[in-house]
């Protein structure tokens, strides 16, 4: 019986909450085509279309994500002021549109243009977008809430890589894109719309406690010292997720591995993260995200000696395993943790600056990653350094915790 009541309970939120989970589950799952994994499955056809070296790749994906980001900043707060339905049948539109240009893209500005797009509409605002929607939906239940939804981001990347290596052998990489955006304007574009067309409105219960208390506006918390702390914390996942995937068929050449070891284990981190995520969320509404801030990245440091200093084909599932950790801890961290430290009324123009700086750090990693292998410092090298970056910034995250833990706040009450 003790293990079958939060089961049920469990299930009854599922139930009673289905159509607003599918539909920001539905914004994750399909951010992926702006995401790197999906773009990076690619880089070898782009590289010898466009005749570009890693770092002139690398730099252009920089340059393309860095606008993205700084875009993100502006355009973010749309999700404080227009119906999530609104936003999110506008973004897929444009999604499609961007994918659609990097399928015809014939030059080296129009792909710049392209990533631009699907980096700002895709990672960029679906995430966010997704994100700000359960920060303000849910309150006593936000955790699980978010570590759902998150659950979007685990399954494109467990499931698109081997597809994308599938069809990659039947098509050319331009036909991909093409039936990539075919896909988000048949299926994702009305799924979204069915599920995402009634807003939830939260109990009378959820709305005093969202609404009682300081909130925060976003110039204010740009004064708060915490906050740029946790947003070095950000940095980590991103930044090195990011280079690793953006380099894999570099990373593979290293490793001498055959084509289909770092795709199937993207699998292994979907299922990890998905599973810790699911955890995450219940500890979160038990404890507060706070309490759980500095925890997310002791995985991904050791993850990242693993993947430097081994040759095994079965260290790229075990780095992958120590990913999806980082990754669902920190996916359901993330999402919980500003309306639960700087309230729900401005989130979405507080959380565009910590999703441009996300975008930020997968615009960074693949861009000075790819420009140190050319000068001659070789990515597994690399790697050690983000393992210490990982521990430093860990370290530093413990006393922010505990500041924040010590702010009464009414998100928890």
């Amino acid at each position: 019986m003790a293990m079958r009541e939060p089961i049920l309970t469990f299930s009854r939120f599922l139930s009673a909450n289905a159509r607003w989970l599918g539909g920001g589950m539905l914004l994750t799952f399909f951010s992926s085509v702006g995401q790197t994994f999906f773009i990076a499955s690619f880089a070898g056809d782009i590289r010898a279309d466009f005749d570009l070296t890693h770092g002139g790749f690398g730099m252009i994906y920089m340059l393309a994500t860095l606008a993205s980001a700084a875009t993100l900043v502006f355009i973010g707060r749309v999700a404080d002021d227009m119906a999530v339905v609104k936003v999110a049948v506008g973004l897929i539109l444009l999604l499609a549109a961007s994918a659609i240009v990097m399928a015809t893209a014939r030059n080296v500005a129009l792909l710049l243009i392209s990533i631009y797009f699907l980096r700002l509409f895709g990672q960029g605002m679906m995430s966010h977008t997704a994100m700000v929607a359960m920060g303000k939906w849910f309150v006593k239940e936000r955790g699980r809430a978010v570590s759902i939804t998150t659950t979007g981001h685990q399954l494109g990347e467990g499931i698109l890589p081997l597809l994308l290596v599938s069809l990659l052998a039947m098509t050319s990489w331009r036909n991909a894109w093409l039936l990539a955006a075919a896909t988000l304007l048949l299926l994702a574009l009305p799924l979204s719309y069915l599920w995402l067309r009634v807003p939830r409105t939260p109990s009378i219960e959820d709305r005093d406690n969202q609404e009682s208390g300081r909130q925060w506006t976003r110039a204010e918390v740009l004064r708060d010292s915490p906050f740029w702390v946790v947003c070095t914390g950000v940095l980590a996942p991103a930044f090195i997720g990011t280079a690793v995937f953006f380099h894999q068929v570099h990373l593979g050449e290293l490793k001498a591995w055959a084509p289909g070891v770092i795709a199937g284990s993207f699998a292994v981190m979907s299922i990890t993260s998905v599973i810790v995520g699911l955890v995450t969320g219940q500890l979160i509404d038990r404890f507060s995200a706070r309490l759980l801030l500095p925890f997310f990245l002791l995985p991904l440091s050791v993850g990242c000696i693993v993947l430097s200093l081994a040759v095994h084909p079965v260290s790229m599932s075990f780095f992958m395993f120590l990913l999806g950790c980082s990754y669902g801890v920190s996916n359901a961290v993330f999402g919980a943790i500003w309306p639960e430290v700087y309230g729900t009324r401005h989130l979405g123009a507080v959380r565009s600056v910590v999703s441009a700086a996300m975008v930020f750090a997968s615009a960074l990693g693949p861009g000075l990653t790819g420009w140190l292998i050319d000068v001659g410092i070789g990515f597994e090298r690399q790697l050690l350094f983000m393992s210490a970056y990982c521990v430093v910034t860990m370290l530093m995250l413990f006393p922010v915790s505990r500041t924040l833990q010590r702010r009464q706040l009414p998100l928890q009450a």
